[in-house]
């Protein structure tokens, strides 16, 4: 299926590795040129030349923290037209509901609810002027089945899908689209520190922690981060356009509602 994104410019947010670059690779490979970001200014100059080199496509690299309002300036300047807006940003660390400071609180909201608010307000007028413009929310799979230990995250996410749920209605006559993408258990090096530091607390090898929590998932595995990868560049796609105020769960069956 050819996606129709061929020419169209994509920024995608925190994407040096795991998730995000898995969505930058898709999007490249689709045709689009792709400005990436991270904190780390070497791993993500590597990661820019890895998916130039492997797809052609143009990459352009914008490094620093998003939560920081020049970065988000310097976004914009890269990619003053862009059509896509993949928001991601790491989340707050493991911690016990008790132990949660107001601080930590206010930085998980700042970096998981308000930076994406102020991206999609600083993009989305330039994508309801040009007639086209997919946005779309790495959130989380705790934000429908809150996860102990990770209440910031799930409550941060949370909010910001239901901040947008109004935007994403009154601009999809616009063909500007807004989603979230709701991640399970993905094969990155954030479940891998999750399941070295459960490993070491019950004292068993991270080998055996890792197959036990592949036996939890009905699929028997992780993600792999090209498969949402994949439904990123789907729902960035010209036949994408019916699709708005969506959360899409991507976790091998592991929520086990009907709807």
């Amino acid at each position: 299926m050819d996606l129709g994104l061929s020419g169209r410019k994509a920024v995608v947010c925190a994407s040096s590795k795991g998730l995000g670059r898995a969505c930058a690779e898709a999007l490249a490979r689709e045709g689009c040129d792709v400005v990436v970001n991270a904190r780390n200014a070497q791993d993500l100059t590597e990661t820019a030349k890895a998916i130039a080199d492997s797809t052609g496509a143009r990459i352009l690299q914008v490094a620093g923290d998003l939560d920081d309002p020049l970065v988000r300036a310097q976004l914009m300047a890269a990619c003053p037209a862009a059509d896509i807006l993949v928001n991601n940003n790491g989340g707050p660390p493991f911690k016990a509901f008790a132990t949660i400071t107001r601080e930590e609180i206010l930085k998980g909201v700042e970096s998981n609810m308000l930076t994406p608010i102020a991206l999609v307000q600083a993009f989305l007028p330039g994508m309801v002027e040009r007639r086209f413009g997919r946005i779309i929310n790495i959130t989380s799979g705790s934000v429908r089945a809150p996860i102990p230990g990770l209440d910031v995250s799930s409550g941060a996410r949370a909010g910001l899908t239901a901040f947008l749920a109004a935007a994403a209605r009154a601009h999809v006559c616009d063909n500007v689209t807004i989603n979230s993408i709701q991640p399970g258990t993905f094969d990155t090096a954030r479940i891998e520190a999750s399941i070295t530091r459960a490993a070491l607390q019950r004292g068993i090898s991270v080998q055996s922690a890792r197959e036990e929590a592949k036996r939890r998932n009905p699929a028997h595995r992780f993600g792999a981060p090209a498969e949402l990868g994949a439904l990123c560049a789907f729902l960035a796609s010209a036949q994408a356009g019916f699709i708005t105020g969506q959360n899409i769960l991507i976790d091998g069956g592991a929520f086990p509602g009907a709807f």
